[in-house]
């Protein structure tokens, strides 16, 4: 089995660090990629990071744990669907079912007065970066999500208002899952409380 832990749109892959160690600590092994390391040399947009991403997950042999914050729930979750055999276990954090048009439209706008050089220290160009988030606008992979049969937790920080929406409602239309608030955390729970989600994530692991 192989465990596979995916950053959100903002983040790389060093943002799993604390979870990485932590876990190897107790004799689990994740993979953490970097998206942006998988796309390097492409024009970065959803369907490339998807294909970067769904090549890196069939190069393994094994079945999946797939366990992904925001953008990487949203990856996780596209290739359940299109590879449910190939999928163990997912973990969805912070996952929109859809992603907010306002919303994304505001972020953009944001995106563009921030400097070069913070989208720089992600790996990613400020030009690729709201060219990707702006190419997730009509993601919604709700009703496919419903047809999923592999034990799934979703978990929302306390203070991530924003998700805590779409992490009920995943809850009610997916049939096989396990719904947990993370308390003294907002959007991002790997940063926000790893010692949580690592207690969290080895305790389902190895439940399944």
């Amino acid at each position: 089995m192989k465990n596979i832990l995916i950053h959100g749109l903002g983040q790389n892959s060093k943002d799993w660090d604390t979870i990485k160690n932590e876990l190897e600590t107790r004799e689990i092994s994740p993979i953490v990629p970097d998206l942006f390391d998988l796309t390097k040399g492409r024009e970065l947009d959803y369907p490339t990071v998807y294909q970067a991403f769904s090549e890196m997950s069939e190069s393994y042999k094994d079945k999946l744990n797939l366990c992904g914050l925001s953008l990487g729930g949203l990856l996780a979750l596209n290739y359940a669907i299109q590879y449910p055999k190939k999928i163990n276990s997912l973990v969805l954090i912070g996952t929109p079912f859809e992603i907010p048009k306002g919303l994304l439209k505001f972020q953009n706008f944001v995106f563009k007065l921030i400097p070069k050089s913070a989208f720089q220290n992600m790996g990613v160009s400020k030009k690729d970066f709201i060219r990707l988030s702006k190419s997730m606008a009509e993601l919604n992979f709700m009703e496919s999500a419903a047809t999923l049969d592999c034990p799934t937790l979703i978990l929302c920080g306390a203070k991530d208002k924003t998700n805590m929406e779409s992490a009920k409602r995943f809850h009610e239309a997916m049939k096989n899952s396990k719904l947990v608030i993370v308390e003294d955390s907002g959007h991002e729970v790997n940063k926000d409380n790893p010692r949580k989600l690592v207690s969290v994530l080895q305790d389902f692991w190895v439940d399944n």
